[in-house]
């Protein structure tokens, strides 16, 4: 794929002879083990660095954003996800951690964190859709099923409405598991611009 260039719905993306993805107009924005530099990741992403078939990371500008547009990641909740997502947030409900007491509750056995799996979607905005220098505006949720350590979440966000004027993007987004939804939900963003960032 070296020095192949593709483009994805207006934005130009390619690798160059190091494996490192070239992103149109993209400011220098600190990762943690990469640097984007004008429109270049300085360090080679790794697998460390990505989720399961994670689409490239970066920016795209509000000028470059049209109606349909979507991306997605996929991601395995493990017991550790569960454990630090439980750290970070003080959130230590029994129904996340402790397997005797989840298995007499409705769930009969352990959940992910409703939180931990709509962070799926704020990953999704913020690494792709439109990426880095985004500004969470507002964001709906509504969680149909549970959850559990071990499942595989795919998390997708679609652009259903642009206001170019006021950089403002609406998204729908959903998180499934096997095909099948586990939440549904709406975010209103605020789009990095060309002639702004």
């Amino acid at each position: 794929m070296s020095g192949q260039r593709v483009r994805d719905r207006g934005v130009p993306l390619r690798k160059n002879a190091a494996n490192h993805l070239i992103f149109c107009d993209c400011k220098v924005i600190k990762l943690r083990k990469a640097v984007f530099l004008g429109s270049k990741i300085t360090a080679p992403m790794t697998n460390e660095d990505t989720m399961l078939d994670n689409l490239p990371r970066g920016t795209i500008c509000i000028e470059d954003i049209e109606m349909g547009m979507s991306r997605h990641l996929r991601k395995t909740v493990t017991d550790e996800d569960i454990e630090m997502f439980a750290q970070i947030s003080t959130d230590r409900n029994p129904v996340h951690l402790d397997d005797d007491y989840a298995r007499d509750t409705i769930f009969e056995g352990r959940i992910a964190h409703g939180m931990l799996t709509a962070g799926l979607i704020s990953a999704v905005i913020g690494e792709q859709l439109p990426g880095h220098g985004t500004v969470y505006m507002g964001q709906s949720l509504k969680f149909l099923a549970p959850v559990r350590p071990g499942d595989t979440v795919y998390a997708e966000v679609k652009v259903v409405d642009i206001d170019v004027g006021k950089r403002r993007v609406k998204l729908d987004c959903h998180c499934a598991v096997d095909g099948k939804k586990v939440l549904i939900g709406e975010a209103m963003v605020l789009a990095p611009s060309r002639k702004f960032d």
